[in-house]
């Protein structure tokens, strides 16, 4: 297979490289810089691909793309918010301006997104049917979305990944979660009862693998585990398996005052999300049980 990815220097596509390099695809990476080589491509969010570079872009068997500005922050300002969102749209409307572009248009897309599309919805139990929430994110996913259809409307297998907190001690959430657990400073957020909705790497992806390779999966597709737990659950989990005490929680308003809105989405929000097409599917997931992507992810 010949794959086009963005994002690959990221979490995500960094462990997509490797598991792709084993089964001896060829890669293109795109990225702002300046290629150093023949598997990089230049590519912008903003204005696309060059020109000069479209001939290589010609039969790909897929494209990847997962690039986007980081959500994570100390606050969202109305221009970090800005670039969230254009990022994200703008950024795949080039996509698909480039693929109408192509005389040999690739076979499948797979854009990323996020379970944000479902915004904050309690106790409620999310399937990839649910509607979407009222949230930025929400918003933001939303319109993502919806420029990652218009793929469909050039005969291109489109599927859109809502993906999870990641558990990784490279990057994201887990990431920033492990120092002050480390120290002994963990805690639960807020009161506890908001559920999370994690995935662990390897099955991210293999769950990219999955829909890569069956022609017959289209349309979204939550990438998640089985087993959404609350943020007490994870909090006492995440302690047992450091082997460190849990007992400062980080109450709502601290979370409010120090983080604002970016606190609210990522922190305070609930949702309860289950990948009912990947369990209908039969994908089996190496670590379906919170406890054991946790020890996988620290290690």
């Amino acid at each position: 297979m010949k794959i086009l990815i963005t994002g690959a220097s990221g979490l995500i596509g960094k462990a997509l490289q490797k598991s792709f390099a084993a089964k001896g695809y060829e890669m293109l990476l795109a990225s702002r810089r300046e290629p150093k080589d023949t598997s990089h491509i230049q590519w912008d969010a903003d204005t696309g691909f060059r020109d000069a570079d479209l001939d290589r872009l010609e039969g790909l068997d897929a494209v990847i793309h997962l690039a986007g500005e980081n959500i994570a922050g100390l606050r969202w300002t109305d221009e970090k918010k800005k670039a969230i969102r254009d990022s994200r749209v703008f950024g795949t409307r080039s996509m698909i301006e480039t693929f109408d572009k192509l005389k040999a248009k690739p076979k499948a897309f797979i854009s990323g997104s996020a379970i944000g599309f479902y915004g904050d919805r309690g106790d409620e139990e999310m399937t990839e049917s649910s509607p979407a929430g009222k949230t930025f994110l929400a918003e933001v996913c939303k319109e993502w979305e919806a420029e990652s259809r218009r793929a469909e409307d050039l005969g291109i297998r489109t599927v859109l990944l809502r993906t999870g907190i990641v558990l990784s001690k490279d990057g994201g959430a887990l990431a920033t979660m492990l120092t002050p657990f480390k120290l002994g400073v963990g805690g639960v957020i807020g009161d506890g009862k908001q559920w999370m909705s994690w995935v662990s790497l390897d099955d991210v992806v293999g769950i990219i693998n999955y829909v890569l390779e069956n022609e017959n999966v289209r349309g979204a597709v939550n990438n998640t585990a089985p087993n959404p737990v609350t943020n007490e659950e994870f909090t006492k989990t995440l302690g047992s398996v450091l082997y460190r005490p849990t007992f400062l929680p980080l109450p709502e308003f601290a979370v409010h005052m120090v983080f604002g809105e970016m606190g609210d989405a990522l922190l305070l929000d609930s949702t309860r999300v289950i990948p009912k097409r990947m369990n209908d599917a039969g994908y089996e997931f190496k670590y379906p049980e919170l406890k054991s992507a946790l020890e996988r992810a620290v290690v």
